[in-house]
């Protein structure tokens, strides 16, 4: 078979999905490969993904191809929309391939598990010196961008160049692209939010209100951007899309895994139970060890996430996570 498209998007659950369907929309001849054969068997007879988009139908542009390296050939471009557990291992199975790669996208939110590393830094690793490298990240539900409900997102890249072409592709009258060169803090911004809402669930999940709620995003930011700047980051992504954006999208709707898996430990259900009951990838329980290991590196105080970490691991309940906070040193200067 020969193939030709203009990307190729390589992971395809919700986001990838979603992401693939609004480039087949802009004209480009898209690819979307997954892990799971039946379930690309199902997604080309059905004509949608049934299991993460319900009802979505895709656009003629858009192609299924189960096997990576088909896709990849195939592709002038390639968009990585896996699990941050999964990044690595797909980085390195692209770098490993014949065909020469003019730089590298993903829409992965997350450190790497195995390191703690940002994932620009793995990637740069694996891939050969002078790729240039990017992430897509800010307030984005899937489900809303297949939708064409208006949308902005921040795209960080080590080229400018490599950048405004990606911006180029994905950009339409209802998703509007904005770029930056401030990996680290995007990244950094995409990990700690999913932790922050899981602890936005546990307070909702325990009825404390819009007040407490508030509280705990603006501390939440707080932490956030501290973290975000000792790693390199700059300020003023964290209260741009990547950042405040992203954390108030995933601390008040109910359509993020995290914020559902925090409100299901506050019913008292077991983390793996709560896990299981989201059905997806909840990616701040393993962030949330990833992010605390960051704050020890870089000396930074981050107190909410360190409990929400105590509490997915099973080391607190929710309410004995709540009351350590809660009994935090009082009348502290804000910063």
């Amino acid at each position: 078979m020969n193939l030709r498209c203009d990307v190729a998007v390589l992971g395809a659950g919700s986001w990838g999905t979603a992401l693939a369907i609004s480039l087949a929309r802009n004209g480009h001849e898209t690819l979307l490969w997954g892990r799971d054969e039946a379930m690309l068997a199902a997604i080309a007879r059905r004509g949608s993904n049934e299991q993460y988009l319900p009802g979505q139908r895709l656009p003629d542009r858009l192609a299924i191809e189960p096997v990576l390296s088909r896709a990849v050939d195939a592709a002038g471009a390639c968009l990585i929309a896996v699990p941050s557990h999964a990044f690595g291992e797909m980085v390195a199975a692209l770098a490993s391939m014949p065909a020469g790669r003019p730089g590298l996208l993903w829409a992965t939110k997350g450190l790497d598990p195995s390191s703690g590393r940002l994932l620009h830094e793995v990637a740069a690793e694996l891939m050969p010196p002078g790729v240039p490298l990017g992430v897509l990240s800010g307030p984005t539900f899937a489900r809303e961008v297949a939708r064409r409900l208006p949308t902005a997102v921040t795209l960080a890249a080590t080229d400018a160049g490599f950048a405004r072409e990606w911006a180029a592709r994905l950009a339409s009258s209802r998703l509007r692209v904005y770029t930056s060169d401030d990996l680290a803090g995007v990244q950094i911004a995409g990990a700690v939010k999913n932790v922050l809402a899981i602890a936005a669930g546990i307070a909702d999940g325990l009825g404390f209100g819009a007040n407490t709620r508030a509280a705990l995003i603006a501390r939440g930011l707080s932490e956030m951007a501290r973290l975000g700047e000792a790693a390199g980051g700059r300020a003023a992504t964290f209260m741009g899309l990547a950042g405040l954006g992203d954390l108030v999208l995933t601390c008040t709707d109910d359509q993020s895994r995290n914020r559902r898996f925090g409100l299901a430990l506050a019913r008292g259900i077991s983390p793996a139970e709560a896990a299981a009951g989201v059905g997806q990838v909840v990616e701040g329980v393993e962030t949330s060890t990833q992010v605390m290991s960051l704050a020890r590196r870089y000396g930074v105080e981050m107190p909410i996430c360190e409990q929400v970490r105590a509490v997915v691991t099973g080391a607190w309940s929710a309410g004995e996570a709540v009351e350590t906070l809660l009994a935090r040193e009082a009348a502290r200067p804000e910063r």
